[in-house]
This record gives structure tokens, sequence and C-alpha cells, in this order.
């Protein structure tokens, strides 16, 4: 288990998908928001990023899917490549249509859409005809039901999990071999988020569709994923497959919540018996 972003060795298994190289992100010319970040996500795999709010993991999906720009944001540093090409100049739609596409943080429904139309609004980049979108449309309501129930009904007035849902699906509608999921959990009950990693697992077994999840709820990101990065203050402190992650003490107290005083910020924490271990 590697200790440090500079010795991450990632994944092994089938060739990467994706591979983050080192990258450094800097806001407005002058705050340093990540700090040498690299990690990789094989072809067909589920990989966690895991870390506190504010940590960076919504920073590192964004310098991916190049959406930094519209807020003032720069990979200054290092590179990122998807199925073997850089992307780093690449256009967000362009990005789509080589088939890696991110699901925001917060749903980011059209509420003034239906369910439908939202999920049209996903294959605008198709060029394959109206037939094959309606199949893929049809795909979609097979693996969200309650959508189909949902069609008709407008967005906004949908609730938070058939938001979610309705996202997802959109993404799909791309036909990516990638998706960025971002805090997938945010503001669910727990049954509706074993419910949404259920699907994902599934998309991912049966579409063949490559998954980067960016999650708070570390204890249920280690259950789907396979591999899992833990980042903090913009740096990736913590990597290694997920079983190991889960038995790993220093996991355990800080993000699992099962030591000895119960769930701590690893951050706040100034005189831990672990700390140099950590981060030296």
């Amino acid at each position: 288990m590697s200790v440090h972003a500079a010795t991450t060795s990632g994944p092994t298994g089938s060739s990467p998908i994706l591979s983050v190289n080192n990258i450094e992100v800097i806001y407005d010319h002058v705050i340093l928001v990540l700090k040498g970040v690299s990690l990789t996500v094989p072809e067909g795999g589920i990989v966690a990023l895991l870390g506190a709010n504010g940590a960076g993991k919504t920073t590192t999906l964004k310098a991916i899917s190049n959406l930094l720009s519209a807020e003032r944001g720069d990979v200054t540093k290092g590179n990122i490549q998807f199925k073997g090409e850089q992307i780093q100049d690449l256009s967000p739609n362009d990005l789509v249509r080589r088939g890696c596409i991110q699901v925001m943080e917060g749903r980011h429904c059209f509420g003034h859409l239906s369910i439908e139309e939202n999920l049209l609004t996903g294959a605008y980049t198709r060029r394959d005809g109206s037939g094959a979108i309606k199949a893929d449309l049809e795909m979609i309501y097979e693996y969200f039901p309650r959508l189909k129930e949902r069609r008709h009904s407008q967005a906004g007035y949908t609730s938070g999990g058939e938001q979610q849902m309705c996202a997802i699906g959109r993404a799909m509608m791309s036909r990516p071999r990638m998706i960025l999921l971002d805090e997938p959990s945010m503001g669910l009950a727990p049954q509706l988020v074993e419910e949404i990693f259920e699907i994902v697992k599934q998309l991912n077994q049966q579409q063949g569709v490559s998954f980067l999840l960016a999650e708070q709820n570390t204890n249920i990101a280690l259950r789907y994923a396979t591999y899992g990065y833990i980042v903090e203050s913009g740096r990736i402190v913590l990597d290694g497959d997920a079983k190991s992650l889960r038995e790993n003490e220093d996991v355990k107290e800080f993000y699992l919540g099962v030591g000895g005083e119960g769930r701590k910020s690893f951050r706040n924490v100034k005189h831990y018996k672990r700390r140099k271990r950590w981060l030296a």
C-alpha cells in the first residue's frame, strides 16, 4: 500500500482507461489546491476518491473533465490521459464525445424539463440516429424503473434520489466509457444510497462503464470500489485496494468511525501517534 502520491502504483490488472500524473491545480493564479495528485482507473474498474469536504475531490474530477476554467482554475503541472490520449486541451464537449463524462455534485438536473427530456439531453453529442437513442432510453428505464414511472414529471419536483438517478441516466445516454461521479450519496437516505450504488455496480459489470467515485461516505464507497485513494488538503495521502483500506487502522479511526474515541478528522489531530507514519 502506498503512502505518497509520488510512489502511487495504482490498481493492477487491466490497462488504465484514465491516468492522472502528478497534477497541480491553481485557482485565480494564486491558490494552490491540488499538489502532485496521481491516480489511475483501470478499464472496467470502480475506483473511489475519498476524503472530507474540501479535501480536493471535486477539484480533481473537474481537472479531469476540463471544467476548471469556469471557476478560474488551471492545471499548471502534470498531465491527464484518457485511453492513452492527453486530454488537458480538450473542451468538455470533446471529452464527452470521447467517452468520459462527469455527474456533478448536487445532481444539477434541468428542473423545468421532464425526467425524459433531461435524459434525452444526455444524447446531444451523439450522431447515431433516433432509433439508437430510443433504444438506450429504454435501457436506462430498465436500470432505473423509478424514472420510467416519473418520465413525464417535471424534474424539479422529483425527489433527491430520483434526481440523482436522472443525472446518472443522463450521463449514460452519452454512451460513456467512463463516468466521474461526484458525491452520489450526498443528502440521500441510506436505502436510496444503497440502491444507487447497486445500479452503479450493474452498469459497471453489464455495460462495462468505468467509474471514478468522489465520495465522503467512505464506508459504502469501499464496499463497491475495488481500489481507493484518500486525499487530504490537496494531496493523496494513502491508497490501496478496497479490502486493505477497510482493514487499515488509520482509515478505520479517521474515516470509518470505528476507532478508539469515535470518528475524528485527521486534519484536526495535532499529536497523534500515527501521524508521522501517515504523512512521512
